[in-house]
């Protein structure tokens, strides 16, 4: 009962929730960077929220089922095809035994999640089996290595055949023209210029091309600091540092667990999420968000899944 790997570049791995609790230690969190559409991918299948799921980030993936079986699709749109069939995501479908399916190149997104039946099978590492190549640590063996040409996925749940369904399109990602990403604010923000301030959250921001699983470096105006020195201190997923160039970079789950740059604020986990999802030359704004109101959201968001 598994899956076989045909083709697969360097981008696609293993994630489930991620790491807790282990920061301390000096280890990341990991987890899929868009943790929305990881989420909808296993409620798809009547998962647990944490199994454990491919990644797939711009394509570039061919699987051939050795099984029958039900996988679900959820995140970018990355050309997917059943064989010859499109698929789009935010669906569940059968795959019968043969039958191949491929994910190609962006149409929409960047990060791509499939889904098997009780998630796949991987070893745990520090309660864990997301993949962190930096650290070697997670991934279907253990190392923290991207799926491999010749790799071979189980899955857990070999005993039911979930029934095929399709997200509410209310429920799919929207990608609008304009995206505004909200910000709590941090606790060097009286640091910055009055000028600088202004143009962090008046001005628009493009996803630089140097963009990866620990960071976004973010391209506009140059903001500058007033504290030329600080202590390190622990950076949250979502963290907006700004170094010496004056252009920011966003923190992902990847990303070191300390940081000695001065920071904006960082991303609400829902904006995480919808910056994972933007190619390279996307334009954004910074929206300042209060604490309590960013608190608010997520909790109405993470009521979807209860």
């Amino acid at each position: 009962m598994s899956l076989l790997i045909e083709r697969s570049g360097a981008l696609a791995n293993l994630q489930d929730m991620g790491r807790v609790g282990v920061r301390h230690l000096g280890v990341t969190q990991g987890g899929g960077a868009d943790w929305i559409a990881q989420n909808w991918a296993n409620w798809l299948l009547g998962n647990p929220l944490d199994a454990a799921v491919i990644e797939v980030t711009l394509g570039n993936l061919e699987l051939l089922a050795e099984a029958d079986t039900c996988l679900a699709l959820c995140g970018a749109d990355l050309g997917a095809q059943l064989d010859d069939q499109a698929i789009s995501p935010g669906r569940s479908f059968k795959i019968r035994r043969g039958q191949r399916l491929r994910l190609q190149t962006p149409v929409a997104g960047v990060r791509a999640y499939i889904a098997a039946p009780g998630g796949f099978v991987a070893p745990q590492v520090l309660g864990s089996c997301s993949s962190v190549k930096r650290d070697q640590l997670g991934g279907l063996h253990g190392d923290g290595q991207p799926l491999q040409t010749n790799d071979r996925l189980q899955w857990r749940d070999t005993s039911r055949l979930p029934t095929p369904r399709e997200l509410d399109p209310q429920l799919l990602p929207q990608r609008p023209t304009k995206i505004v990403l909200p910000v709590v604010l941090g606790a060097q923000i009286a640091d910055f210029s009055g000028q600088s301030l202004f143009d962090a959250f008046n001005s628009s921001w493009k996803v630089d091309q140097r963009a990866d699983r620990m960071g976004i470096r973010l391209l506009g105006p140059t903001l500058r600091c007033e504290r030329q020195q600080m202590v390190s201190e622990g950076v949250p997923l979502g963290a907006i540092q700004v170094p010496s160039d004056g252009q920011p970079i966003v923190l992902l789950n990847d990303r070191q667990t300390i940081g000695g740059y001065p920071r904006l604020g960082a991303l609400t986990p829902s904006a995480v999420a919808q910056l994972a999802q933007c190619l390279p030359g996307t334009e954004l704004q910074l929206k300042p968000m209060a604490l309590e109101a960013a608190q608010r959201l997520h909790k109405q968001l993470l009521a979807q899944w209860a």
